[in-house]
């Protein structure tokens, strides 16, 4: 106890011995007195669990989050640059979804609360975050690893409003993308788009005629579940971590057409894919297939023709000089048009910082509306922005040369010529053994 507490407990003490000596302890008196030692004693109790309590409160922030803080300066200043470095996406974009419905959504949607009930009219001008920064909080959320306490630094918000308004936002959203035709995950509707998306991968892939798009499996890092069948599902011995599969399919456009995301991670890519192959199967004109690797079935015969991959190592061809010399230039351009499916998994994880934190296995709904989220804001961003790997390969946004041409056609030897070893594809990479034919 310091100096303070105690000065005033002997006060009260006096005030209390006093009275009762005069004979004039009044009910009054008597619930001060209880008062003050109240409030001292929580003051008390806070004081003691102050080490225990790390974290932000008010007086360490900026007064009014509407105010100068870190975020209304980065939003006022209307810098694309700015935008994109921070949150993914230019002011244009960041406008576009607001106009769209979030700005709309937050100021009339009541934010869930367990003290409070939902069904009162929402107050706007009473919230710290206006829908923009909102927005903004969100962006930053999902375009980054930081922890939370910088989250409340730069939007100068205390923890509790933090968490509160990540969770409100998150869910509208997703409601707003689902919504927003640019944001839309879909499988090619008619044999026109197939051949559209076909077009752009022959001109830097002459031999991958009916191509039009390549799949891969994406694991995500999740919590241990204390639940040892939730726990035993997510465990990928093959890896020794605990994952979250989702295998997802990209066109040439860099977008995504279809995903099967949220599934344990102890299963393979090839069972998680079901679905992908249904479209495959009752949704595909014939002559179109997707590009993947060796772990996806391609035998089958529901989906025979429909699913190719580069062959593997060690796998033994027969034929003419040829006949050899044409299957492995077809497989060349086949390993590296499938890498545009690396460069999709790793621009959605490079992208969204918080893919790359392990996921709350026991908020499973949640982590597959964050996956979900993610995919559309890809697509999003992918159509308005023009920030896309695979885009800009293969809709370049200037006049190929002759150096470009020359780059693309050894791309596969100059990118994995010193780490085939250990990189997951090298094994795709063959030499022909010439044996002659019967």
């Amino acid at each position: 106890m310091d100096l303070d507490a105690s000065f005033l407990l002997h006060q009260l003490e006096d005030i209390e011995d006093d009275a009762i000596d005069d004979g004039s302890l009044t009910a009054g008196t008597a619930m001060a007195v209880m008062a003050l030692g109240a409030i001292e004693a929580h003051r008390l109790r806070t004081e003691r669990r102050k080490p225990s309590r790390l974290y932000l409160c008010r007086p360490q922030l900026v007064r009014n989050p509407r105010g100068a803080t870190a975020w209304q300066i980065l939003y006022r200043s209307r810098s694309d640059r700015a935008y994109i470095t921070t949150m993914g996406f230019d002011v244009a974009t960041f406008d576009k979804i607001l106009d769209a419905g979030f700005g709309v959504a937050w100021d009339t949607k009541p934010i869930p609360r367990a003290d409070a009930p939902n069904t009162g009219a929402t107050r706007p001008g009473a919230r710290s975050l206006d829908a923009s920064g909102a927005l903004g909080l969100v962006l930053h959320y999902l375009n980054s690893t930081m922890r939370e306490i910088s989250l409340q630094q730069i939007f100068a918000l205390i923890p509790s409003t933090v968490s509160r308004y990540i969770t409100f936002g998150l869910n509208l959203l997703l409601y707003i993308l689902r919504r927003m035709p640019d944001a839309r995950i879909h499988w090619p509707e008619n044999e026109d788009e197939f051949s559209g998306y076909n077009k752009l991968i022959v001109a830097r892939h002459p031999r991958l005629t009916g191509a039009f798009a390549s799949v891969d499996g994406l694991k995500l890092l999740c919590q241990t579940s204390d639940n040892p069948e939730i726990e035993n599902a997510t465990f990928n011995g093959w890896l020794s971590e605990h994952f979250i599969t989702n295998v997802i399919a990209f066109v040439p456009l860099g977008t995504v057409i279809a995903a099967k995301i949220n599934a344990p991670g102890s299963w393979h890519d090839s069972r998680v894919a079901q679905p992908i192959y249904e479209k495959l199967r009752t949704r595909t004109p014939d002559g179109f297939y997707l590009v993947a690797d060796t772990a996806f079935p391609r035998g089958a015969q529901q989906i025979e023709g429909k699913i190719r991959a580069p062959i593997k190592a060690g796998q033994r061809m027969q034929g003419t000089v040829a006949e050899i010399e044409e299957r492995l230039a077809f497989d060349r351009e086949l390993l590296s048009y499938r890498q545009t499916a690396e460069w999709g998994m790793r621009g959605l994880q490079g992208s969204f910082g918080r893919l790359r934190i392990p996921l709350e296995i026991n908020r499973q709904r949640e982590c597959g509306d964050l996956i979900e989220i993610c995919l559309r804001l890809n697509n999003l961003r992918a159509r308005l922005v023009g920030i896309n790997q695979i885009r800009n390969v293969y809709i370049p946004l200037w006049k190929q040369n002759r150096e470009d041409e020359e780059v693309w056609s050894h791309f596969e030897s100059m990118m994995f010529k010193d780490q085939r070893r250990s990189d997951r594809v090298a094994r795709f990479h063959n030499i022909a053994i010439y044996e002659p034919t019967s």
